[in-house]
């Protein structure tokens, strides 16, 4: 069973419910001064509190998707392996390699000429050496003839820390959400990679070129393109793609999209910060290198770089977000610049979670696709 499976959940919650009801009927035997009763009432409350502890932490991760497993839960990543894509024309190798197939969550058609497709697949660096897995959606268009010689437009989507891939799939419902809009032809079709910007688990790298350490930022701005590039019929001109990412991933999809206007041309930050921060799960990512911790502080950035020519949205909240004023003050910092171009959404109340990013999502896939051409 695994951790975010409804059965456990159910399992948890029937567990919980049976030792409140053992409880309350075998307190009054446990009620005398004894020490074995005194035990036993500390027991049952303790087993009580634990049960309903473990029941809403299950059901915080099923809505929230901060852990896929059990493996992940713990630290412990156990699905690495060599990988041999069995295409249709019986290719393999390569850096990208389809694992399964999958129709797109909440899209009720059959085929993917008429639903799109979701596949996961794993990733291999060829400069950072970084394996990583993803999925990857692509819209109806991309399987039916009359588009067999397109290219498309594609958009690297990312989580926040820790986070799961596949929660961009079902649950902030982005090749759902691609779907819709291309369909009422309120944005164009996309591929969309979805991923973690964890590709060094358990550590947090920040989308940061760790000196002695994982290269991070190496694998976002050139081995993901390529590894997409060599497999899908992506846009190779510049201009054909975008980077979207919530919290950590907002930081990450700004930053590369200033560190790397020619790959990235345009990039969305969803409730992100602008400056990497240093503690236990991100480890020393500079090692005294001063130019490097400069570089991944997007203030200094706008303030010590040429501007970069690429198109940025941040989002925010009046209430409930602890980034609005730093919002407000990156949005007129870019405005200074001249050449970088910036919008925003601005909520008048939302928190730092799913349902607020759901409600971001659809102008933003609109607001990206805007951006980006597939020639």
């Amino acid at each position: 069973m695994g951790l975010t499976s409804n059965t456990v959940l159910v399992l948890a919650i029937a567990v919980a419910a049976l030792l409140f009801i053992g409880t309350v009927w075998l307190w009054p035997r446990l009620a005398r001064r004894s020490w074995r009763a005194v035990g036993g009432r500390v027991g049952l409350l303790l087993s009580v509190q634990l049960a309903l502890f473990a029941s809403l932490g299950l059901a915080a991760n099923q809505s929230f998707g901060f852990y896929a497993s059990w493996a992940d839960l713990f630290g412990k990543e156990t699905d690495q392996g060599v990988v041999i894509d069995h295409s249709a024309n019986g290719s393999s190798g390569g850096p990208l390699q389809v694992v399964s197939t999958s129709d797109v969550p909440g899209v009720h058609a059959t085929r993917p000429e008429t639903g799109g497709q979701i596949q996961k697949v794993d990733i291999v660096g060829r400069e950072s050496r970084i394996a990583t897995p993803a999925y990857v959606y692509l819209p109806p268009e991309y399987f039916q003839p009359q588009y067999r010689t397109r290219t498309f437009p594609a958009a690297v989507v990312l989580t926040g820390y820790p986070g799961t891939a596949q929660s961009l799939v079902d649950k902030l419902n982005y090749p759902r959400t691609a779907q819709r809009l291309a369909k009422d032809g309120r944005m164009q079709p996309m591929i969309l990679v979805m991923m973690r910007p964890t590709v060094a688990p358990p550590r947090d790298t920040e989308c940061v070129d760790v000196p002695g350490g994982p290269q991070a930022e190496t694998f976002f701005a050139k081995d993901l393109p390529d590894a997409v590039l060599s497999h899908y019929r992506a846009g190779k001109r510049p201009g054909s793609w975008g980077v979207i990412g919530d919290s950590t991933g907002g930081y990450c999809a700004l930053k590369l999209a200033m560190h790397h206007p020619g790959v990235y041309a345009a990039g969305a930050g969803l409730s992100p910060y602008y400056k990497a921060p240093i503690d236990p799960t991100t480890g020393d990512l500079f090692h005294g290198d001063t130019k490097l911790r400069n570089r991944a502080d997007l203030f200094w950035l706008l303030g010590h770089e040429p501007a970069p020519d690429t198109s940025l949205l941040v989002t925010s909240s009046k209430v409930g977000e602890h980034n609005y004023k730093d919002t407000l003050r990156f949005i007129e910092q870019v405005q200074a610049t001249n050449l970088t171009r910036i919008s925003s959404i601005i909520l008048d109340s939302g928190g730092h979670n799913f349902n607020t990013w759901r409600r971001e999502i659809p102008p933003t896939l609109q607001w990206i696709s805007g951006r980006l051409t597939d020639r």
